[in-house]
């Protein structure tokens, strides 16, 4: 099983499309944003978060609870909890929740390939994490605030909702070639009732999210801006 690839069972485990097609499944299995870093404040807001911005690395810089190359036991090696990549650049970041340590197609719980910021959620009925290619993750503190911004890079990745972005209406425009794609999710788990919402869009994309919603995702998109 390729480390670097979403296979079919990822695929559908973590972008199910409510109305369209999905541009995270593209024909080799690898999301179809594009990568590169586009600077919003939302974007700028991460790169902070180093020193200070107050999520998990509110303290500064944090030794890695996990690193961003390698298979660990769930319980043993990484404890259950949500941990959080960011600064993925190439697209060559996978992760992987695992129900056992066999490496099959049904082994897998969920999984994503990663351009920008990534969360997930390791379980502790989970028996495996795997990271390929990915920066170090780090854990992330389930009480930690945020100065939630107004405006996020369109290819970042994910985005916590009330620390990194501000709920509301957003907007992005001059999306060509359905490469675009949003998602709405009420975790972090990345299962196929994590999502809330999603599309694939050309042109103009409009998304309202909810103070409830708990993450925003978005690849391949121009910049989303919030609605005056």
């Amino acid at each position: 099983m390729g480390m670097k690839a979403k296979i079919t069972l990822g695929a559908v485990v973590g972008i199910v499309v409510i109305g369209a097609v999905s541009a995270n499944a593209g024909s080799d299995g690898k999301n179809s944003g594009s990568g590169g870093d586009k600077g919003s404040s939302a974007s700028t807001g991460h790169t902070s978060a180093t020193k200070g911005s107050g999520d998990a690395r509110a303290a500064g810089k944090k030794k890695a609870a996990i690193a961003g190359d390698g298979e660990y036991r769930v319980g043993s090696d990484v404890k259950p909890g949500t941990y959080r990549t960011t600064g993925n650049t190439d697209d060559m970041c996978y992760w992987e929740r695992a129900k056992d340590a066999k490496g099959e197609v049904d082994s897998l719980l969920a999984n994503d390939n990663v351009t920008g910021t990534s969360y997930v959620t390791v379980k502790a009925t989970d028996k495996v994490f795997k990271s390929s290619g990915c920066e170090d993750w780090e854990a992330v503190d389930p009480k930690a605030k945020g100065t939630p911004a107004s405006s996020m890079d369109g290819d970042g990745g994910m985005y916590k909702v009330g620390t990194d972005i501000a709920p509301g209406t957003y907007r992005s425009a001059g999306n060509t070639g359905d490469s675009c794609y949003w998602e709405r999710t009420k975790d972090a788990a990345h299962g196929l009732d994590s999502i809330i919402a999603n599309n694939n869009v050309k042109g103009t994309a409009v998304v309202t999210i909810g103070p409830n919603d708990a993450y925003f995702k978005t690849t391949g998109c121009g910049d989303w801006k919030k609605a005056a």
